[in-house]
C-alpha cells in the first residue's frame, strides 16, 4: 500500500476517497482511530492508501481533480 493523500479534515478525505472510488481504484483509509481519539488537534492525519500498482492513476485522478497528493 501507498500513501496517495493525508488531511486532518474529515470531509475532505471522504472527497478524495470518494473520487478514488468513483474512478474504479480501491483505496483504504489508515490512522482513522487515531485520529479520532486526539481530539481534533490535527497531530495524527488521516492517511488515503492504494496498491502501488494503481499509484500513478491515483495521483492522476487527485490532481485533475485540483486535489495536489501528499
Amino acid at each position: 500500500m501507498r500513501v496517495v493523500a493525508e488531511s486532518t479534515d474529515p470531509v475532505r478525505v471522504s472527497f478524495l476517497m470518494a473520487l478514488l472510488r468513483d474512478a474504479g481504484i480501491p483505496c483504504m483509509l489508515l490512522d482513522a482511530h487515531i485520529s479520532a481519539v486526539e481530539g481534533g488537534i490535527g497531530a495524527f492525519p488521516r492517511r488515503i492508501a492504494v496498491v502501488a500498482e494503481d499509484l500513478a492513476e491515483a495521483r492522476r485522478v487527485l490532481i485533475e481533480a485540483g486535489e495536489a497528493p501528499a
